[in-house]
């Protein structure tokens, strides 16, 4: 081991992965590219961490909702660019050719071209980390879907895909909860 620049420490915690968030003002749709995100819990609750740059965080502190849609492999330089163009400057569902169907429980639209997408109502903003705490209602699967890897960030710019899984779910069921199984 040598020693790092501290710069670069987030680097190595922050490959969760990287997500589209829609979100609904009431007149238009706008979606938003996460990749600072957390699960809390197996109920779930899911911390995200965005702020006043980015156009679509106003309206989800008003409207308390919002889809965490999960984007695959395949999608990711429409993912990225999603992420640097503010929904100012254009429809990004119609400039990105986003397929969208509309929620059950929230007004912010489904991207259907992800792998996955859930509804959530936020419970908690904590102002001073920039973290909003989400509280997913309604999940949805894509089965359909033939790319199922998931990209991540690692700060820098540069990007990994899911790799190689290996099922331990008998090792595991005791803190697994029943019915939980992916596709």
């Amino acid at each position: 081991m040598k020693k790092g620049s501290i710069k670069r420490a987030f680097t190595y915690l922050e490959s969760g992965a990287v997500l589209l968030v829609t979100t609904n003002d009431g007149t238009r749709d706008n979606v938003m590219t996460i990749s600072w995100q957390m699960v809390m819990d197996f109920t779930p609750h899911i911390a995200i961490s965005t702020g006043s740059w980015n156009e679509s965080f106003e309206t989800l502190l008003k409207t308390k909702e919002c889809c965490i849609c999960i984007p695959t492999f395949d999608m990711i330089e429409k993912v990225v660019d999603i992420g640097v163009i503010h929904g100012s400057e254009c429809d990004k569902f119609k400039h990105f050719e986003l397929e969208k169907a509309k929620a059950t429980k929230v007004n912010a639209p489904i991207i259907t071209d992800c792998l996955a997408a859930i509804e959530c109502r936020l419970e908690e903003y904590i102002e001073n980390h920039g973290l909003l705490i989400l509280k997913g209602i309604q999940l949805w699967e894509n089965p359909e879907k033939s790319e199922r890897r998931v990209f991540h960030a690692n700060g820098d710019g540069t990007f990994f895909a899911d790799g190689e899984f290996r099922n331990l779910r008998k090792e595991m069921r005791q803190w697994v909860p029943e019915g939980s199984e992916r596709f």
